[in-house]
């Protein structure tokens, strides 16, 4: 009778997946797209290479700030009102992107297209929700997260491959100012398309009643991020000053009065004694963790790729590097993705082999192996490969399995906030890593250490902060209760309730 009350009780369907995926793909060309147009971008826009990274920094900044606010009001209003409401609004702003013609347009819009990065979260608390009450919620989120990041990954690939191939058939670089605006239309066609499936294809979660939003909590949350995003930002810029650590210590500072306030709130921002369970610290923790190679390590892996190591560099050849073209970097990239896609499709198989935290563990040990390996093996391109593959693997795992074991952790009414919040931590832990690394490769350019050493020991430090995060964050998980993440039993009652 159990399995036939699951089935009625239309818990995770193939059609929702199916839906939630073709969000993800489009999620995927958003952050695959515009990566090769950037050097035309910028020629485009007549601002410096540099000018650039201030597109990328604005939108993680903004993404910090929004999407726990946006999953929050997920749990409070339905999953799908919110996965709307942030898709109209990133629709908007990648039309506008598509006219924007100067830098000041283009970086408002580049900064509001940040509204697509809550997707995921809400859509693994919506899959959860669905999931709850059939005693399947954890295992299946899990399995759908897998597919989710597939599309994702594939949709990445799509958007990188495919955005030169549009732009050179509206004329290219040779049409400059005719053809990036028609091209740059494209994936705002594909979040317009996202809008009308949300709309009639997925259905809405199942939120619980009299709920209240607590403003003054994520008042202060938003000024804490605010102050810390912004530190991160500034102390890339400006390295040798102190203000910006300042900043970062006022933002940390900052999150003790928000606990104290938290605590003493009947429906919090965020709920503290929820996020200092052993089954939920960690997990936060590890999305910190993993984010320092995740986001902030791939710049540097594709500067290094493109370095020539027969460049002469005070009389003698610069000795380190694999001098590749754009077009080999990019198969490198290609060939990483594709190893998260497998991680992504392997995590299910494996938790259900195990446990979903020997998964988590085990994938955690992958990242720190492939970034460890760099350090003895980076001098010839399949060594380069295998680390990217093996480091790949780990990562396509944890991308989706950590908002899943977030979720699998939360009580009702909180997975969506759980969920987003291993985003936050996740873009903390880049933005932390962006900012350390391009000081780390800065003082290694300076070559401190004479001769070539001073550049190699900066890619070192890049690859050792990596291993040893994702070290760090495997030996952390071993304080998860061994069953943790796995389904939860519901008795007959509640299955009916459902119906």
């Amino acid at each position: 009778m159990m399995s036939a009350l699951r089935g009625r009780s239309g818990a995770v369907t193939a059609s929702l997946i199916g839906f939630l995926f073709f969000v993800e793909v489009v999620s995927g060309i958003l952050q695959g797209f515009y990566v090769p147009l950037i050097p035309d971008l910028v020629r485009y826009l007549e601002i410096a290479d540099a000018d650039f990274n201030i597109f990328e920094g604005a939108q993680l900044l903004l993404s910090a700030l929004v999407v726990p606010l946006l999953a929050k009001l997920g749990d409070m209003y339905g999953h799908k009102k919110i996965l709307l409401v942030s898709t109209v609004l990133t629709a908007g702003a990648t039309w506008w992107l598509a006219f924007a013609g100067d830098f000041t347009s283009f970086l408002v819009a580049w900064t509001l297209q940040a509204f697509y990065v809550v997707w995921l979260p809400l859509e693994i608390a919506l899959i959860f929700d669905k999931g709850r009450r059939s005693g399947y919620a954890a295992s299946a989120t899990r399995k759908a997260a897998g597919l989710l990041i597939v599309g994702l990954e594939a949709g990445a690939i799509a958007g990188a491959l495919g955005s030169s191939v549009v732009f050179d058939a509206f004329g290219g670089e040779d049409a400059l100012a005719t053809s990036v605006s028609p091209t740059l239309m494209v994936p705002a066609v594909a979040v317009t398309i996202v809008f009308f499936v949300i709309l009639f294809g997925v259905p809405e979660s199942d939120p619980l009643p009299n709920r209240s939003l607590d403003w003054v909590g994520f008042s202060i949350l938003t000024i804490a991020l605010l102050l810390i995003t912004s530190g991160l930002t500034f102390l890339k810029f400006n390295p040798d000053e102190w203000w910006p650590w300042a900043l970062m210590l006022a933002g940390i500072l900052a999150f003790w009065p928000f606990v104290r306030f938290e605590l003493r709130q009947k429906d919090p921002a965020i709920d503290i004694r929820v996020l200092r369970q052993p089954n939920m610290w960690p997990v936060q923790l590890t999305a910190f963790l993993i984010g320092i190679s995740l986001l902030g390590a791939q710049a540097p892996l594709a500067t290094y790729a493109g370095t020539d190591f027969a460049a002469i560099v005070d009389g003698e050849p610069l000795g380190y590097g694999l001098g590749l073209k754009a077009g080999t970097i990019s198969i490198l990239i290609g060939l990483y993705l594709i190893s998260m896609i497998v991680g992504a499709l392997l995590f299910p198989l494996a938790s259900k082999w195990r446990t979903p935290r020997f998964a988590l563990i085990i994938a955690s040990f992958f990242v720190a192996t492939g970034y460890l390996l760099f350090i003895p093996f980076h001098l010839e391109v399949w060594q380069v490969f295998a680390n990217m593959v093996i480091a790949g693997l780990g990562a396509g795992a944890l991308v989706g399995a950590m908002p899943a074991a977030a979720a699998a952790a939360a009580p009702r009414g909180q997975t969506g906030i759980a969920s987003a919040l291993t985003n936050t931590t996740k873009t903390l832990g880049g933005s932390f890593a962006s900012s350390v690394f391009a000081i780390v490769l800065a003082i290694g350019a300076v070559q401190i250490t004479g001769g070539m050493a001073g550049s190699l020991f900066g890619y070192f430090m890049v690859w050792g902060i990596c291993g040893v995060g994702a070290l760090v964050a495997a030996v952390l998980l071993f304080l998860v209760p061994k069953n943790a993440f796995a389904d939860a039993p519901v008795d007959d009652d509640e299955v009916v309730a459902a119906i």
